[in-house]
């Protein structure tokens, strides 16, 4: 018997979303919050109302919004509605971006630990005092252990380049970003692939399938958008997900696959596509290396062989490949976004991207899309050489191909625990939580304890500035100015777009930008930072000298492009063979498989349950759960369970549980759910947290992050979240 909650659901109607149109009406009046802030000594005085254009910085999606501003006072958040990548749209986390402007939680001024880490004891320092303390700490770190015994950690964010360029001429190649937790399974497959990473163009499709991607819930701008009027157009979505998403709600088919088996659904896939003949053979001839090999790779890989791993019957394995390529070329299956499942994630995801190459879809009108090449300048330099340095990063060799631009958390955090290659005593972050968001915060605490100085930059007392020595408060995105950002989404959207302050700063707030260059200044690196973000952005925006005009004008400047296809017509592939690689030349030289090969995950012992992760449409990862306008729509997390499940348990709705694996344990409520396989449970994230300067949510639900074992992606060292079995015990 099936362990999903059955072979197939058809759609049905979108849930939860009343909660959008009360969060307008609380955001639009301003409130006595906002009447108050008029009297406060802080607050700027100013005649009259503004309307300021700015690009919201809730999440990774920068849509373009309008401040609506009285007397100094920001009253409201309107989309742009010329803005064509967010399409005039702003979502509920956009909307709260007022409260996070107007947060009584947000850190204020510069803090110096007292006490033991997480104790909460903190110092006022000046500016001068912070960043004096924070110079010679960063100088002491460098001369006992190296350069490279400090690591750099930024989340997204535009001006987290310049945490990048200070961390590479202070000496440190020891730099992290949030993708290693995120993207680096999925970018990883399609680069080794087709040469880059494509950008779905999901307006124009026929035909979407989509794995664990949520876009209903998990917002990206435009797709979420266009996939909702590609579905008034006719375009057919199936969604495969062990939880009755939103998205799978909304969706025409959607299976509650085992998971970890999507790899055997997609190599049917392409067996019933090469077995009966119905690829795009002139494409597959012209653009791709190692058909042959594909060819008798998958037939083994039948779809009754199939359905036994994935519990999809074959008989809709075998119409679904049908369906796909009578809609191809404007057919896919969706890249998604996070990609962090499995230990073997990239070749799941290379089984997408080889079904996307069969279709003929690359390049073409509702397939998958090149990234157009924009010449956005910089102001260069060349960082230092420092003769004392290791010879590489700390987690080089940890994965079989790491990205080392961006590094991997878990590699890294390893080797701080271990003090191999070299110890490292130093942590910078910038808008990024790894207390909360890297699986087995156990361990994560630990590596805390081995550093001898840490220092985070936040607009927030997360979880990892509680625990940091040195807590140096930054600005909201509407009291900021940032350089130029590109914003890429194909075909319909390729532009630039930048922010100024709407209104000043309330506190003593400093943008990071400010931050690194004082410390280069106190450090003797000053040169690498004498410019301005104007400087930069003069810079960045050389070969479009009508930009800076366009984006005060609108808010953004739209970047013409050639063309949106055909941009691979006469072009190689940025691969070995120059073409599309179905059979991985690079995989084969390193002694990695060439083609996805199919291993069963591990079984759920009778009683137990795999915990998935995801995502909702309140929250971004874990930094928007305090926002008391969306903490409204979720006041803590829940363990989602099925009645079966639940029965077997004696559980009922709202009962305490403790969910527990050999990472850790965690206390919460559950919610019985038919929305939910009968061996799978699901929790929200950021929640659990151990900061109390958090004080809408300290206190409320469970830290996934304190549950999760650390696995990872064997090649790309990506953090592998799905891993995880625990155990469900009723309180």
């Amino acid at each position: 018997m099936s362990s999903g909650c059955s072979n197939y659901i058809s759609r049905r109607g979108f849930l939860k979303w009343t909660g959008a149109s009360s969060l307008a009406l609380a955001v639009g009046g301003g409130g006595a919050f906002a009447r108050a802030l008029a009297r406060d000594k802080n607050a700027i005085q100013e005649v009259g109302r503004k309307y300021k254009y700015s690009i919201c910085d809730m999440c990774f999606n920068k849509c373009g919004v309008i401040a609506r501003v009285e007397d100094g006072i920001v009253k409201k958040l309107d989309p742009n509605p010329q803005f064509i990548k967010s399409r005039g749209m702003l979502c509920a986390k956009g909307n709260a971006g007022i409260r996070q402007l107007y947060d009584p939680d947000r850190l204020k001024y510069p803090l110096l630990r007292k006490g033991d880490r997480g104790e909460g004891r903190w110092q006022r320092l000046s500016w001068d005092e912070a960043l004096d303390l924070a110079a010679q700490k960063l100088k002491e770190i460098g001369e006992k252990y190296t350069r490279c015994g400090t690591v750099f950690m930024a989340g997204s964010d535009i001006q987290s380049r310049f945490v990048h360029r200070f961390a590479e001429v202070y000496g440190s190649y020891n730099i992290l970003t949030h993708e290693g937790n995120c993207l680096l399974s999925r970018n990883r497959a399609f680069v080794d692939t087709f040469g880059e990473v494509p950008h779905p163009d999901v307006r124009n499709c026929k035909y979407i399938i989509m794995a664990g991607a949520n876009r209903f819930e998990s917002l990206v701008t435009p797709d979420s958008i266009d996939l909702m009027e590609a579905m008034r157009d006719g375009c057919k979505l199936v969604v495969l997900d062990p939880r009755h998403t939103k998205t799978a709600a909304l969706a025409h088919e959607w299976y509650p696959i085992r998971p970890g088996t999507d790899m055997a659904f997609f190599l049917a896939i392409t067996h019933v596509l090469i077995n009966e003949g119905i690829y795009d053979k002139k494409f597959v001839e012209e653009k791709t290396f190692g058909f042959n090999e594909l060819s008798q790779h998958v037939k083994q890989y039948t779809p009754e062989w199939a359905e036994k791993e994935c519990e999809i019957p074959a008989t809709h394995i075998r119409r679904i490949a049908r369906e796909l390529a009578a809609a191809a070329p404007a057919a896919m299956v969706y890249p998604g976004r996070r990609s962090s499942d499995y230990e073997n994630s990239t070749q799941i995801r290379r089984s997408f991207a080889i079904v996307n190459a069969l279709l003929g879809n690359w390049d073409r009108p509702g397939g998958l899309l090149a990234s157009p090449k924009i010449p956005i300048g910089n102001i260069s330099y060349d960082a230092p050489f420092y003769d004392d340095n290791p010879e590489d990063r700390a987690d080089m060799g940890r994965s079989q191909l790491m990205f080392e631009e961006e590094g991997a958390f878990k590699h890294m955090r390893d080797a701080i625990l271990e003090q191999r290659p070299y110890p490292i005593k130093g942590f910078f972050t910038y808008k990024i939580n790894p207390v909360q968001t890297g699986a087995n915060r156990n361990k994560t605490l630990k590596m805390i304890s081995k550093l001898e100085f840490m220092i985070t930059v936040d607009i927030q007392m997360t979880d990892t500035a509680w625990m940091a020595d040195l807590v140096l408060p930054a600005p909201s995105y509407l009291e900021r100015k940032d350089p130029v950002s590109v914003c890429k989404a194909p075909p319909s959207c390729v532009c630039a777009v930048y922010r100024d302050p709407v209104v000043k700063p309330l506190y003593d707030t400093k943008p990071v930008f400010w931050i690194v260059k004082e410390l280069a200044s106190r450090l003797e690196l000053g040169e690498f930072f004498d410019f301005s973000i104007d400087d930069m952005r003069s810079a960045q925006l050389k070969a479009f000298p009508q930009a800076m005009k366009g984006i005060k004008e609108k808010g953004f400047y739209n970047i013409r492009t050639d063309k949106a296809y055909g941009l691979y017509d006469d072009k190689p592939f940025r691969t070995l063979s120059k073409k599309i690689e179905l059979f991985s030349k690079r995989y084969e030289s390193k002694g990695i498989d060439p083609l996805p090969v199919y291993k069963p995950p591990r079984k759920v012992p009778p009683g137990k349950f795999r915990i998935v992760v995801g995502k909702n449409a309140y929250f971004t990862h874990c930094s928007t759960q305090n926002n008391i306008l969306l903490h409204e729509l979720m006041p803590e997390n829940e363990l989602w369970i099925h009645p079966a499940s639940a029965s077997k348990l004696r559980l009922k709705q709202g009962d305490l549980v403790e969910v527990s694996s050999p990472a850790g344990k965690g206390k919460l409520r559950v919610r019985v759910t038919a929305e939910t396989r009968q061996d799978t449970v699901y929790m929200d994230s950021g929640f659990g947290v151990i900061s109390k300067g958090l004080t809408n949510i300290y206190g409320k639900g469970a830290c996934i992050a304190d549950i999760l074992e650390d696995y990872c992606d064997r090649i790309s060292g990506n953090m592998a979240m799905h891993e995880t079995i625990v155990e469900v015990r009723k309180i």
